[in-house]
């Protein structure tokens, strides 16, 4: 049997470029970028699915998927660093005693990403010390995966917009190449 693996997305940001925050974000055909992180998590091997909130949270609640659970992250003007904290934590009475061997980390404004770069990024076992990332023409990109090892320091280590990055560089992780998938992309403006 797998190990268990908590999805999480990230999606507490203002979307200041984008004029509002990217967790009220749809499709062309209606579909909350919510939905579709949330769906290629769940895809692609998460049993379940955390989701954080931020900026306009009572709204964005909304837009969640049912069976998800919402964290609100309530330094989230901090930067990105604050949401994958409180992501990483939970909340009081969350179900993160599961016994979850790693997170699944993605963004909201990947809307193309499906459960394909999740299922790649996760395909091998996974222990509680695996780091792994998703790459795409080499360049680093999301889902990226974190034992659970990981999620105290990391937590230590996280500060101002820069999420894991930073951590990544004295911890390197495994490179899973999906460049010949979609989701590489961050969607930071309208067009």
């Amino acid at each position: 049997m797998p190990e268990p693996l908590l999805g999480l997305v990230l999606a507490a940001g203002a979307g200041t470029r984008m004029g509002r925050p990217k967790a009220l974000c749809t499709t062309p055909e209606g579909v909350p970028w919510l939905w579709r992180a949330h769906d290629a998590l769940l895809g692609g091997g998460c049993a379940r699915v955390r989701v954080v909130l931020g900026a306009a949270a009572d709204e964005a609640r909304a837009l969640v998927p049912p069976g998800a659970e919402v964290v609100v992250a309530p330094d989230w003007p901090t930067g990105m660093g604050a949401s994958l904290a409180a992501g990483l934590t939970g909340s009081p009475g969350s179900s993160g005693a599961r016994g979850d061997v790693a997170v699944v980390v993605t963004l909201v404004d990947l809307p193309d990403l499906d459960d394909r770069a999740v299922a790649r990024v996760t395909a091998a076992p996974v222990g509680p010390r695996d780091l792994r990332r998703a790459v795409f023409a080499g360049a680093p990109g999301h889902p990226v995966l974190v034992g659970r090892d990981h999620w105290a320091p990391l937590r230590d280590h996280l500060h101002g917009d820069a999420g894991a990055r930073g951590y990544l560089l004295t911890h390197p992780a495994v490179d899973v190449d999906c460049t010949d998938l979609p989701g590489g992309r961050d969607r930071d403006t309208p067009d």
